[in-house]
């Protein structure tokens, strides 16, 4: 039987990101942990999975690529061969606990030390929830009761005991974001230690950059108002490049590129190590997002000014979750007091 001290569930390059960074924080030796690659289907974020295991295998962490989705994947033979692994681990580290993979792993085997790193935003979200006693559901499908929601009920519920704390098991957020700790629950500050040794400092430009987000992707952003609210952050902050998020479609960067003539940039890594790497803008726009906490420590020294761009009411869609407003509000609002940025309207 295999032997892990650390196993690592991943779905996106971020969470990948964090679980270096959580080795990093915690001084522990990268060859006591496997990092468990369970693939997303579009090509965007496979390519940067794989950049970012490749950055893992070079700090010395063992990685597992399992197909678990699509035509090539299988989820029972995923489950089959992951099973070894997870009756050995003393901890278990996942990056996304709304990822019904995930809490079916958790459900089958429920390990005695966990660890949930940041894969967003969500994290927030995840860690009201668990102190509410909420089942765990993402933000923008509040209120969604489809079937498959009900068949997956009974996972999702044994998934949240596994990730409560009780006398024989610990639960660590470990996150850039501010998130009040559930009760028993320890939360550890991620500060980019790793990827600021790693990368940088940039080399600054003198246009501004902006970050792009997946919220009309999501459902919960108007497209037309998106585009218009572009072109006008564009045009009042000098911005010259933006920066796509991995699920944002081909045909919307295609129509900012072509009504705004900002260039497109697909990045190929996190972004927290793109813009680490440089070139930077001096100024950085986002909408409500990750990166308004994970960029200023990343980029932290460095002179760059980060800026959040506030959501309009009006932008969102007559379909948009009740919570939509409140919560988007409030990752701007957090990161204006938490770092002292600055809020800017389109």
């Amino acid at each position: 039987m295999t032997h892990t001290l650390h196993l690592a569930f991943v779905e996106s390059p971020v969470q990948v990101l964090n679980v270096l960074e959580w080795v990093h924080a915690r001084s522990h030796a990268p060859t006591d942990l496997t990092l468990v690659v369970l693939p997303p289907t579009d090509p965007m974020s496979r390519g940067q999975l794989r950049r970012m295991a490749g950055l893992a295998r070079d700090e010395g962490v063992t990685v597992r690529w399992h197909e678990a989705r699509g035509r090539e994947g299988s989820p029972v033979r995923t489950l089959r061969d992951l099973a070894p692994l997870l009756r050995a681990a003393e901890h278990v580290l996942v990056g996304d606990p709304f990822s019904r993979y995930v809490q079916l792993l958790l459900g089958l085997f429920g390990p005695p030390s966990l660890t949930v790193v940041d894969d967003g935003t969500a994290t927030m979200e995840f860690a009201a929830q668990l102190a509410r006693g909420e089942r765990l559901v993402r933000w923008h499908r509040r209120g969604s009761r489809s079937p498959r929601e009900l068949a997956l009920a009974p996972v999702t519920t044994l998934a949240r005991r596994r990730l409560t704390p009780g006398r024989r098991r610990t639960v660590e957020i470990f996150t850039a974001l501010p998130v009040e700790p559930p009760p028993g629950t320890e939360v550890t500050r991620n500060a980019f230690d790793w990827t600021r040794a790693r990368f940088g400092p940039p080399r600054l430009t003198r246009g501004a950059d902006l970050v792009g987000t997946s919220l009309v992707e999501t459902g919960v952003v108007d497209p037309d108002r998106y585009v218009a609210a572009v072109e006008a952050l564009a045009a009042a902050h000098g911005v010259t490049r933006y920066f796509a998020h991995r699920r944002e479609s081909a045909p919307k960067l295609h129509r900012i590129a072509t009504e705004t003539g900002l260039e497109i940039v697909r990045p190929e890594l996190p972004l927290e190590l793109i813009a680490r790497r440089g070139p930077t803008g001096r100024t950085v726009l986002s909408f409500p997002s990750t990166v308004v906490h994970t960029l200023p420590a990343a980029l932290a020294g460095t002179g760059v000014t980060i800026t959040v761009c506030d959501i309009a009411p009006e932008w969102l869609r007559s379909g948009a979750p009740p919570r939509a407003r409140g919560f988007l509000a409030a990752v701007a609002e957090t990161a204006r007091s938490a770092h002292g940025l600055s809020l800017t309207a389109a």
